[in-house]
């Protein structure tokens, strides 16, 4: 429950100073958002990995067998969907960041600390193919995002049948 809402928070903060970011002019400002952009990403790839690791380890409650059997066929399929694009995405957005950032030739140093290495090799061309994918993917996820807590709301406050208060911090 903890790395869920970790990871949400962290896909909110990053996905709006991305958005936020990209509105600003050439600057050191902009330029240390960047930084922080791909600082980000990485940390929410790693954690997105040990999120599925523990994901594999420990597999997901089963929905409650009233909420199950209300549910019709298609909002379980969308259920199991939604929740697996998630996690492709999860790894593809930060990912694709990485291989854009590689193939413009501005490396990833973690921290300004640790160097990254190049997910690509520096090429221009390839980055103008790479940097619209990014942003894709990340309006991909953020939509379904949107579309998980439209979900989660659906059932809090329509069908009323406590499927959200299963992923409130101090319930379970």
């Amino acid at each position: 429950m903890a790395l869920h809402w970790l990871l949400a928070l962290a896909l909110v903060g990053i996905f709006a100073v991305g958005l936020y970011m990209t509105s600003l002019p050439f600057s050191p400002a902009r330029l240390k958002l960047y930084n922080w952009h791909k600082w980000a990403g990485v940390t929410i790839l790693a954690l997105s990995a040990l999120r599925l690791l523990w994901r594999i380890t420990h597999r997901a409650p089963a929905l409650p067998a009233a909420v199950q059997a209300a549910m019709p066929r298609w909002q379980q399929i969308a259920h199991h969907g939604t929740h697996h694009l998630l996690y492709l995405l999860f790894f593809a957005v930060p990912l694709i960041g990485w291989a854009y950032s590689s193939a413009a030739g501005f490396p990833i140093v973690f921290l300004g600390l640790v160097p990254l290495p190049d997910f690509v090799p520096v090429d221009p061309d390839l980055a103008k193919l790479i940097k619209p994918w990014h942003e894709i993917s990340a309006y991909a996820l953020a939509a379904l995002v949107v579309l998980h807590v439209a979900a989660a709301l659906k059932h809090h406050f329509i069908d009323r049948d406590g499927l959200l208060a299963r992923m409130l911090p101090g319930r379970g």
